[in-house]
Order: structure tokens, then C-alpha cells, then sequence
């Protein structure tokens, strides 16, 4: 039927789980079962996380998982990570202990600047637009003390506001381009406050500047947002050791591991298909820390993409070289993250991964997410240079496709049995429970 509803927002949550089970699902009664299993048997709890978006009908899990043993800058950090993807987690683990004992992860925060715009259209002498900005440019920050005042106390705000003449890009098109330091906060409500603070301001200045004409008095401010590319907030994370230490039970001939881990590192470099691939990933390791600890993913996600084609062309995030005997292993990427405000305070299981980390700063948690990522790429890579991704993939996938079949207790066991010295594939897993369970009849 799928009908229209008015009203949607104001129905309870109850009403809503009603509506849908009744509109969309061919048997509304486990439909509204499966959605209220989820619900939190702590009513304060529940209504807590109703309240951070709307229209919330239950709650989508994720696994939280632990990888320990990351030894970052001689101090050794135990990482949440929420994910649901099979390997992940234990693929950050593996590689956290092979450098643990090998010197461990250095990490530096480069720069923590961040970058909010006011995009506006105005027809007239770009001169006289510039004489403006540079005997008002005092006014933008006069006009924002009321928000900076508190972020000021703590050792941020705004750093320094530009105009920019786009119209070689569009039509009539500038902008003011602001830089922020919003110390251990995200920033974004900071940031986009003071964003539409200088809108108004601008308005109200042009307004009255005797120079410009009523007709170059008539800007439009098109919109006033922060931007999530923050090309001069960058953290770098880095491994390296003697060649001759990378050598373990999976690398032999650490000479030959290091030179094909290079050539893969290249090949991403050159080659935007590999390169998306191999910044995904990356990006396994640094959004399940993103995630755990309660900041926006999406941003960062959009962030670094953005980065890796800073050059004109999609590029790898990681870089890896042999030197005078040494083998190193690097990223840098911009991280804008926060350890205060939106859910950092509010969401328990965030605080407690926050407090897991030791409560870190921004600039700490930056480290820790750039870390991962790296970790994460280099499980990868060894994997892919050495066995193939596959074999330990699928291994860990196999809990998975057992779920997905049902399976008993005793069929477990049986099943794990089997495959632990046979190729692990869908259609071979369900063949053998087929098997096994003909044998039964």
C-alpha cells in the first residue's frame, strides 16, 4: 500500500513502530518484535538515545571491539574500535603487536586548523570590496567576542578571516575564509556561529560604507558553513625499523617482503583503482576509532578523500620507501576530531571509550585515529604481499556465514574443525553443512 502520512513527527514512538509494521511488513507482529528486542531494558538509558535524532524507533547496534598492544610514541594504548566488518579489529590487533616490538608507532600532530567559509555574491569594483575588508576586517571580530569568549579562555578561536575573489570560478562569486583553532572540541557549532555572526556583520557593514554604491550595497549571502577539508590539520603516523627485524614466521625474507610492500605502496600512488582500495583500507582502522569515540565519520571520511586528491589526482594516503637499510611506513591526513561536546559527553559507551584511551585531547585522539589507519593498512598490505587477503578474511568471516545457516552447537565445532585446514568460501561452507546434515538424516 505504502501510503503518505501527515504528521509523522508528532505520533509517539510506539504509534510510529505501529504505522510502519502495518504499512511495510508482511507480518507487522515480528516486524515490532525485532524493532523493540532492540530497545534498552533501562528506560533512561532508551530515552537517551531516542533523543539523538528524531523519529527514533530502536537502537542499530555495532559490535565494540578491543585492539590492544599499540605502543604510540613509547605509551601503550588499548583502541576501541565499532565496526561491523569481519577482520578488522583482529587486523589491527596483529599489526599492533608486530611493531610493539619493533619500536612501535611515532605520531605528530602537524597543525590543528580548521576552516569555515561565508560564501557570498557581489556585483560590483572588487577594489573597492577589498578597501572594505581591510578597514572593517576589525569589525568581524569585535562582533563575535560573544562567541569566542569562552573558546579564547581555553586557547582557541578564530585565527584569521580573509576575503577571496572567486570570480575566475564563478560569476560575482567571494567568499570570506575564516581559520579556527577550536582546541579539544570538533568545533563545528563553534565555528558555523561565528560563520553566520561575520554574515551579519558583512551585510551590515557593506550597508554602510560610504564608498560602494546602492547597487554594490546589494550582496547575497549565499550561505555561511564550515568545511570538513582541513588540509592544515594534519596528524602524521609513522613505523620504521632495520630491515632485517621485519622478519617473522609469515616473512622469511624480510628483503623481499619490504621491496613488494613498497611496489604495492607505489602502485596505490599511481593508480586511482588501487588507490581507493587501499585507502579504504585505511580508513577500516580510522573510522571504528571515529566511530567508538562518538565523532563524525562522514566528516572525516569526506576530509581525507578530498586530501588524496589534493595533487589533481586520487592518490594513496600511506607511503612506505627503503633508505639505508631501514624500512619506513607513513601517513598524513587531516583529522578534525573532538573529546568534548556532542555525544562525547553524553553517550556512555563513547565516554567510556574516551576513558579507555585515557582521556585524551584532540591532538591525542588524532594520533590514536591516525595509528590505526596506518595499522590497519599495513595488516593489509602484508596480507595481500605475502598470503593473499583472503585466507584470514574469510577465516574470520566464517562465525558469520555459520550464523547465517543456523547452525547447532555441534555443528559448529564440527564446521570449525573442518575448515581450519580448508579453503573457507561461502558456497564450500554450505556445501559441508549440507553434507553434514544429509549424513545426520
Amino acid at each position: 500500500m505504502n501510503n503518505a502520512i501527515a504528521g509523522f513527527s508528532k505520533l509517539s514512538k510506539e504509534e510510529k513502530i505501529s504505522w510502519i509494521a502495518k504499512e511495510y511488513f508482511s507480518n507487522p507482529e515480528e516486524a515490532v518484535s525485532i524493532i523493540t528486542n532492540y530497545w534498552n531494558s533501562d528506560v533512561k538509558l532508551q530515552k537517551l538515545h531516542d533523543d539523538f535524532i528524531e523519529n527514533t524507533i530502536t537502537n542499530f547496534y555495532l559490535p565494540l571491539g578491543i585492539a590492544p598492544n599499540f605502543l604510540i610514541n613509547g605509551r601503550f594504548k588499548t583502541i576501541p574500535m565499532a565496526i561491523e566488518e569481519s577482520s578488522v579489529v583482529a587486523a589491527a590487533a596483529n599489526a599492533a603487536k608486530f611493531w610493539s616490538e619493533r619500536g612501535g608507532f611515532k605520531a605528530t600532530v602537524l597543525n590543528t586548523e580548521k576552516i569555515g567559509q561565508v560564501h557570498f555574491i557581489y556585483k560590483g569594483d572588487a577594489l573597492k570590496l577589498q578597501q572594505f575588508f581591510t578597514e572593517k576586517k576589525f569589525r568581524f571580530f569585535v562582533e563575535t567576542e560573544n562567541i569566542t569568549k569562552n573558546m579564547q579562555r581555553r586557547g582557541g578561536g578564530i585565527l584569521d578571516i580573509v576575503l577571496n575573489d572567486k570570480t575566475d570560478l564563478l560569476p560575482n562569486y567571494f567568499q570570506l575564509h575564516a581559520t579556527f583553532e577550536t582546541k579539544d572540541s570538533m568545533g563545528a557549532n563553534f565555528i558555523n556561529s561565528c560563520l553566520e555572526q561575520f554574515a551579519k556583520t558583512l551585510k551590515s557593514e557593506i550597508a554602510h560604507f560610504e564608498a560602494f554604491s546602492e547597487k554594490e550595497k546589494n550582496i547575497q549571502v549565499v550561505m555561511s558553513i564550515l568545511s570538513n577539508y582541513v588540509p592544515n590539520c594534519i596528524v602524521r603516523a609513522e613505523v620504521s625499523c632495520k630491515l632485517e627485524d621485519l622478519a617473522d614466521k609469515n616473512i622469511p625474507n624480510p628483503q623481499d617482503f619490504a621491496e613488494k610492500f613498497v611496489r604495492a605502496v607505489q602502485i596505490a600512488e599511481v593508480e586511482p583503482y588501487r588507490a581507493v582500495t587501499h585507502n579504504k583500507g585505511i580508513m577500516n582502522g580510522i573510522d571504528a576509532v571515529v566511530l567508538a569515540t562518538g565523532n563524525d565519520f562522514r566528516a572525516v571520511e569526506a576530509g581525507i578523500h578530498a586530501y588524496a586528491s589534493k595533487d589533481g589526482k586520487y592518490s594513496s594516503l600511506s607511503h612506505a620507501k627503503i633508505e639505508n637499510g631501514i624500512f619506513s611506513f607513513w601517513l598524513e591526513i587531516p583529522l578534525a576530531l573532538g573529546t568534548v561536546g556532542g555525544l562525547t559527553s553524553l553517550h556512555p559507551l563513547v565516554k567510556l571509550a574516551l576513558e579507555m584511551l585515557e582521556n585524551p585531547s584532540a591532538k591525542e585522539l588524532m594520533q590514536i585515529v591516525a595509528v590505526a589507519g596506518l595499522a590497519q593498512n599495513f595488516a593489509a598490505l602484508r596480507s595481500l604481499t605475502t598470503n593473499g587477503i583472503q585466507e584470514g578474511h574469510m577465516k574470520m568471516h566464517l562465525g558469520n556465514i555459520i550464523n547465517q545457516l543456523e547452525a547447532s552447537d555441534a555443528e559448529r565445532i564440527m564446521i570449525l574443525n573442518h575448515f581450519q585446514n580448508n579453503a573457507v568460501s561461502h558456497a564450500a561452507v554450505v556445501e559441508y553443512v549440507h553434507d553434514l546434515r544429509k549424513i545426520k538424516l
